[in-house]
């Protein structure tokens, strides 16, 4: 039986501990700060219950005394509170800035073969908002966690001292309060708040995909079916958010009817004395404004309890990729293969996943150095596969890739990915300027260097008529580029990195006939002395290769030109 939660919740607490022990000190010093300004709160309440009976002539000592002592008190708490938020915050996002780091970390080793059932709104839900809704807990929960522990500790130590049967009496509700109620909250609620963050994602995912596709969503006229899905998305949302509520509201409401009890407890122990004969007025008032302090502050561990759920929810989201184990890892003692001059197919077999469809079977290819192979096929045949297995972004399941020899996996993936460049049919603008687009292999390139790579691409007369030349922000421009533009940005960045070996993925297939032949002439003259890998459906675009291969039920090979 399959578990309801991967993780457990003391396991989460216990690993977003460890994420805080960089911090541990700043997390001290805001803890110190939420005690004592929670401890100040009472002693607030404590005096002021002193200066009323100082008053009455029921005390002795000056009014002024107690007064002096509220106003400390006060001060006290402000000051805590304010060093509270500040500290504990500031440690908070410092500890959010290295786990997205880490997390983009986790992600670039495990796509793409990890992340291919992964919707990218999820992925990026989790990257920001998942992570973001993590900070309460830094912030806003380690410091109650130990407050919870000491305040009640403090009570019951003063009513021990008042007399035993206070403590008899509010040690039970403190336990309840603080304990008992927090732990069933948290267990219960924890489908609610999981609910909650994984329909956000999905919901976020609809619209990013929504935002891509808004071009195609008009051509087709699919507005108003595609806004009625995100309608029905965001009534689950707000299904989950109402349930989300109802439990945080229980969560705060139910705990108040122990503080009330508690405080009529006290009231008829005190009762119950001055009946018996030893009445204790000055310890009944004092340790009611004391324990209405403390149950104040002990019941805002409820609060936190409700928006832990999501916090706990959000970290489970997290953990799972963190602790997804990559398909392709670094190898342990790799080996240098040097300038590539063959690539051997040794009878490869390949599948996606848990698919029963077998992509590559007993698959053979060698490919020379200097060589421009072709490779053709139906759509779906594997063509695309035999790329991405020399890529090693997925290891092949049965026989062996070598380079040079030596078996791919023995071959660090920094060597592997510097000496094998990519050029695929949709070349990806991120935001920053085109040069910065140019040096996305080697960002220490010169601008001299940059200016070369687009020069050899064809692309130098072109960024001319750009507004600030190669300064141009793509995140302005980027949509304007036509398909053949963006492909010679792709070309570009490959004469800049210089690989041994250039693959290409249906590099032509958004291009016209006339841009497809002005490509591969600047292909033809500028990586004449490379091994190029060309996967393509159009007979024209294979036209200067070498060799051509059919694939044909992810085996058989026809030969030809």
């Amino acid at each position: 039986m399959r578990k309801r939660f991967s993780y457990s919740i003391p396991s989460m607490t216990r690993r977003l501990l460890q994420i805080a022990a960089p911090v541990k000190g700043t997390l001290i010093v805001s803890t110190l700060a939420s005690i004592i300004g929670n401890l100040a709160q009472m002693g607030l309440m404590g005096f002021g219950a002193l200066l009323l009976l100082s008053c009455t002539g029921m005390v002795g000592g000056s009014p002024w005394f107690y007064g002096g002592w509220m106003f400390f008190s006060a001060v006290l708490i402000v000051l805590g509170r304010y060093i509270e938020g500040v500290v504990s915050h500031a440690g908070a996002y410092k500890l959010l800035a290295g786990m997205r780091v880490h997390l983009y970390e986790t992600i670039r080793k495990l796509a793409p073969a990890c992340l291919m059932d992964r919707e990218k709104g999820d992925i990026l839900n989790i990257a920001v908002s998942d992570i973001e809704t993590v900070e309460f807990f830094f912030a806003h929960t380690i410091g109650p966690m130990f407050t919870v522990i000491i305040l009640p500790c403090v009570t019951l130590g003063l009513a021990l001292w008042f007399h035993p049967l206070f403590a008899a009496v509010l040690l039970p509700v403190y336990l309840i309060v603080s304990v008992i109620f927090p732990l069933i909250a948290v267990r219960a609620g924890r489908d609610v708040g999981m609910r909650y963050r994984t329909r956000l994602g999905e919901m976020k995912s609809l619209v990013l995909e929504s935002v891509y596709g808004l071009k195609d969503i008009q051509i087709f006229g699919f507005g108003l079916q595609r806004m009625e899905q995100v309608r029905e998305k965001n009534c689950e949302i707000n299904r989950a958010a109402h349930g989300l509520t109802i439990h945080r509201q229980t969560v705060s409401s139910a705990p108040t009817f122990f503080v009330y009890l508690a405080r009529i407890l006290v009231i008829a122990v005190a009762s119950w004395l001055a009946a018996s004969g030893a009445p204790n007025p000055i310890g009944t008032v004092v340790l009611s404004f004391v324990a209405a302090a403390s149950f104040s502050s002990t019941q805002s561990l409820t609060m936190v309890i409700s928006s832990l759920l999501e916090t706990y929810a959000a970290a489970e989201r997290l953990f799972l990729i963190e602790d997804t184990s990559p398909e392709v890892t670094e190898p342990q003692h790799p080996k240098q293969c040097g300038p590539i001059r063959v690539i051997e197919f040794d009878h490869v077999s390949f599948s996606y996943g848990n698919s029963s469809k077998t992509i590559l079977q007993d698959f053979c290819l060698t490919i020379s150095e200097n060589e421009k192979l072709g490779i053709m096929g139906e759509s779906g045949i594997g063509k695309s596969t035999v790329l991405r297995l020399l890529l090693r972004f997925w290891n092949v399941q049965g026989g062996q890739i070598r380079i040079n020899g030596i078996p791919i996996e023995e071959v660090s993936l920094a060597e592997l990915r510097q000496r094998i460049a990519v050029l695929e049919q949709d070349t990806f603008l991120f935001h920053g300027s085109i040069a910065e687009n140019i040096a996305l292999g080697r960002p220490n390139a010169s601008r001299n260097e940059i200016e070369d790579a687009a020069r050899r691409a064809g692309l130098a007369e072109f960024i001319k008529t750009l507004p600030d030349g190669y300064d141009t922000q793509m995140g302005q421009m980027g949509a304007r580029l036509s398909g053949g533009e963006r492909q010679r940005v792709g070309i570009a960045r490959t004469m800049l990195v210089n690989p041994d070996v250039i693959v290409m993925d249906e590099p032509t297939s958004s291009l016209d006939v006339l841009h497809e032949k002005e490509l591969l002439q600047t292909l033809r003259e500028e990586c004449g002395d490379k091994m190029l890998l060309i996967v393509s459906h159009r007979p024209s675009t294979l036209t200067g290769c070498n060799r051509v291969v059919c694939l044909e039920n992810g085996a058989a090979m026809k030969v030809g030109k």
